[in-house]
């Protein structure tokens, strides 16, 4: 039975490299073919190629070829499991406010004994 992190793990793999988060970040405006995604890069088509590979194998993107044309889309939905792991995780956080308060507390509470320890 495969483990459902695989999946994650592949899709933060993919997402690990700047040229690929650049490739999704095109692809979010709009379904593109290969070559305009590498032309901004500065990489070959070749190394575009391995880098939608990636992609695709996260499931993340998805290419259709018609003619000598191939176009790759974003697959919204893988995207969206990953914001839901990484809400799972947010939602066990404390809220930043609380621990700034418990600083600025704590900070306080210092004070007034280093104040009491001097008198």
């Amino acid at each position: 039975m495969p483990n459902p992190d695989d999946k994650l793990d592949l899709v933060f793999t993919a997402l690990a490299d700047h040229n690929r988060r650049a490739m999704i970040e095109r692809l979010s405006r709009r379904d593109q073919s290969v070559s305009a995604l590498a032309a901004p890069l500065g990489i070959s088509l070749p190394a575009t190629l391995q880098h939608l590979g990636i992609l695709e194998s996260a499931g993340l993107v998805h290419s259709s070829k018609m003619g000598r044309v191939r176009t790759c889309r974003l697959d919204r939905e893988a995207l969206s499991a990953v914001e839901a792991w990484i809400g799972q995780r947010r939602a066990h956080l404390p809220p930043s406010g609380r621990l700034d308060a418990l600083a600025d507390l704590l900070t306080r509470v210092a004070n007034r004994e280093q104040g009491q320890i001097g008198t």
